[in-house]
């Protein structure tokens, strides 16, 4: 691999003798890895554990993974091994059977955010936020997949939520970087490399810490993480951050067998991962405590959430588990489902922010009826043993998923869940000697059979 110049000078300062070891490693094929989501067990979960996350499995080779059901279901994510390691930043910092309000700040395509809703509990919020508005709606998506209620994804800028003084107990900030780690998996980013580019970046890393860290209340945590090596934009932040704000480093315990690198500059803790020495590509992550007297700001909001009509959600008492936990509300003539704990925090955030999904959407009301949105079909509050079901072979769920005619259901009648494996797809509506498949049509798969 013809690296850069600056970037081989850089890295050979860091590696020393072990760096011929990291060009090899640079040479050899990614490792594929997925993350499984533990509120929809698959019988079996194939491929080796990942150490340092549960549901966290290597493969032995990358299957088509747009043509797996399984997939478009939120079985699970397809997501780098290193950057998992989130899991036991989270675990060790913050106690997680506490309710909890975290921001993750750069959070598209959404891995970080599906991670951190499996390991958070149901009476947590996250604010999953993407400042890009295309990227926004991708993550949107992924989200809906993964099936939790207790959500907000937003698009905003960093220092949209300067405002938000001591609001959030955990923020993950995985800062945009000049990707030194991703030069194996994306060749793009090798080309894109320069030192003007990583000093830029470093730069921009700062503007954004320095946004958020106001909203951080005092002890709360910020998780910062980034797929580079260079100090400039991982050590050199961190110290910065320390010599400017009253902050303290959190120590994780690692196992020598994870091959993950402690690093230490100043007083700033970080851990790195390099691909000779860990099974996946380069990462860097810290854990920062804030110990700067920060009091709340009491924002006031005027209401602006519309609780949806008693008779639509009396009908939903049999839809929904764990009913009595969740608020519902109309949002552009949808019926949506959110955490009843954190109802004023969401509206309150959403006179703050702009907001691109509130929760789950339930149903939309129709002449008396409901229908059912698909995001209910795949939330794991959906009371399934209450809807019919059609269990589907694999071409028929991927006829399903393209929006193709099927031939099941054939004399019924009503709407009723397509599964795969026992895990919901989405709706149709069977009409008796026909059915109207109502996968979405924005996110309907496009991809031909894979010819042998």
């Amino acid at each position: 691999m013809n690296l850069p110049h600056g970037f081989l000078t850089q890295i050979t300062k860091q590696l020393g003798s072990s760096l011929p070891e990291f060009e090899l490693a640079l040479l050899q094929p990614s490792p594929i890895s997925v993350r499984y989501n533990p509120k929809k067990k698959l019988d079996s979960l194939l491929g080796v554990s990942i150490p340092w996350a549960k549901e966290g499995r290597y493969l032995d080779e990358r299957p088509v993974f747009t043509l797996d059901p399984s997939f478009h279901s939120g079985a699970y994510y397809v997501q780098e091994a290193s950057s998992l390691f989130l899991e036991q930043a989270l675990k060790q910092s913050v106690d997680l059977s506490q309710p909890l309000k975290v921001l993750d700040l750069c959070a598209a395509p959404g891995g970080k955010s599906t991670h951190i809703l499996s390991l958070i509990n149901s009476e947590s919020l996250l604010v999953s936020n993407e400042v890009i508005r295309s990227r926004a709606s991708i993550l949107s998506e992924n989200i809906q997949k993964w099936g939790h209620h207790n959500i907000l994804v937003t698009n905003n800028d960093p220092a949209h939520f300067k405002n938000l003084h001591g609001f959030f107990d955990v923020i993950v900030l995985d800062a945009p970087c000049s990707g030194e780690g991703l030069f194996r998996k994306d060749k793009n980013a090798m080309n894109e490399w320069s030192l003007s580019n990583v000093e830029l970046c470093s730069q921009r890393q700062q503007r954004i810490i320095a946004d958020i860290w106001p909203s951080l209340k005092q002890n709360g945590i910020l998780i910062y993480s980034t797929c580079t090596y260079n100090e400039k934009e991982n050590e050199d932040n961190l110290v910065w951050l320390e010599r400017n704000n009253a902050c303290e480093f959190v120590s994780l315990a690692i196992k020598p067998d994870w091959g993950i690198e402690e690093s230490k500059k100043e007083r700033a803790i970080g851990y790195r991962f390099y691909p000779h020495k860990v099974k996946g590509e380069g990462f860097y992550l810290s854990v920062v405590r804030k110990t700067d007297p920060t009091i709340p700001t009491k924002i006031k909001s005027k209401p602006i959430l519309t609780l949806a009509p008693k008779k639509f959600t009396e009908r939903l008492t049999d839809w929904v588990s764990h009913f009595e936990d969740k608020e519902f509300i109309v949002l552009n003539e949808l019926i949506c489902m959110v955490s009843k704990s954190h109802f004023a925090n969401l509206e309150m955030l959403t006179n703050q922010l702009h907001t691109v999904l509130k929760g789950t959407a339930i149903a939309t009301p129709k002449h008396e009826k409901l229908i059912p949105e698909h995001s209910f079909a795949l939330s794991i509050e959906l009371n399934q043993g209450m809807f019919p079901q059609l269990e589907l072979t694999k071409e028929e769920a991927l006829s399903y998923l393209r929006k193709e005619n099927l031939e099941v259901g054939v004399g019924q009648k009503g709407f009723c869940l397509m599964t795969y494996q026992g895990i919901p797809l989405g709706w149709v509506n069977l009409l008796g000697n026909r059915l109207n498949n109502l996968y979405p049509a924005n996110w309907r798969v496009r991809m031909a059979d894979k010819i042998e």
